[in-house]
């Protein structure tokens, strides 16, 4: 599924670091310009206030945030769903690296050094989960 921009009808694909600033909104709310820019350089090194600015304010123009003016302090909001968003990343992703196989991924991520027991034992369960409900 695409998700397009309401307003211009363009497929909206976030960057990087457009990602980055939609994880921080997702998960702490509508957030002011001051609070992502410290968010994100918890998470690597130092960017400039300006270019965190910059970025929302395309991200803004893109249709993937809402800014609300009514105060001093500028308020942004994901516009986008973060399960459709990230579905649609996956799926791209899949057709591009995968030939479109859930299979051929899974056995990747399964294959996957990174994948801890405790993560095998919740696909297990989900896998059992969604046997018994066919």
């Amino acid at each position: 599924m695409m998700l397009f921009n309401k307003d211009t009808d363009k497929i909206i694909v976030p960057t990087k670091t457009e990602m980055d600033v939609l994880q921080v909104l997702w998960k702490h709310g509508p957030s002011t310009v001051r609070f992502v820019h410290d968010k994100l350089n918890e998470q690597k090194e130092i960017v400039q206030y300006t270019s965190t600015l910059k970025l929302m304010q395309v991200m803004k123009e893109k249709g993937m945030v809402d800014r609300d003016e009514t105060n001093m302090k500028h308020i942004y909001s994901a516009t986008v769903e973060e399960d459709k968003i990230k579905g649609n990343l996956l799926g791209r992703f899949m057709d591009s690296m995968f030939d479109g196989s859930a299979s051929n991924l899974m056995l990747a991520l399964l294959d996957n050094d990174k994948t801890s027991a405790a993560e095998l034992q919740k696909i297990k369960e989900l896998l059992k989960k969604m046997d018994t409900a066919k």
